[in-house]
């Protein structure tokens, strides 16, 4: 396997922060810390993929999913979501959420359902994520692990 395509933890958030703003995801709320839980594939100085979660109890938050456009057909997207969850779970979590204007399809046939905002869960509903930093025409979506 192309070492490129090994799955890494822990990016710096500024060499992640290029990546996700390029792709109109938002970065205002990350922290270093947030970084133990993010994962990316490519070189730690330009990594061509991302994804993160963000832990609340029992539940977590899917975020920033990211595969450059040179880089995508190769099913890294599909890893990286498996990574996510498999880390997920490992983490004591029961259920995955996430918010997205542009990948909707792409969960929804990796098993996430649409999730009515309402039925969200007190620590989700107040992430910066779903209070605003997302637009709230976002597509709102889970899956129990």
């Amino acid at each position: 396997m192309e070492t490129m395509l090994l799955i890494h933890r822990g990016p710096r958030r500024a060499d992640i922060v290029g990546l996700l703003e390029g792709s109109s995801l938002p970065t205002s709320d990350l922290t270093d810390r947030d970084m133990t839980d993010f994962f990316y594939v490519g070189p730690a100085n330009a990594p061509v993929g991302i994804i993160g979660v963000q832990f609340y109890g029992a539940d977590a938050l899917l975020r920033s999913l990211v595969v450059t456009s040179a880089h995508r057909t190769r099913g890294l997207g599909q890893r990286l979501v498996a990574h996510a969850e498999q880390h997920a779970r490992e983490r004591g979590a029961a259920t995955v959420y996430l918010l997205t204007t542009t990948a909707e399809a792409f969960f929804r046939s990796r098993g996430y359902l649409v999730t009515p905002r309402e039925s969200a869960p007190p620590a989700i509903r107040s992430t910066p994520e779903f209070a605003g930093l997302c637009p709230a025409s976002s597509a709102f979506l889970s899956k129990r692990l």
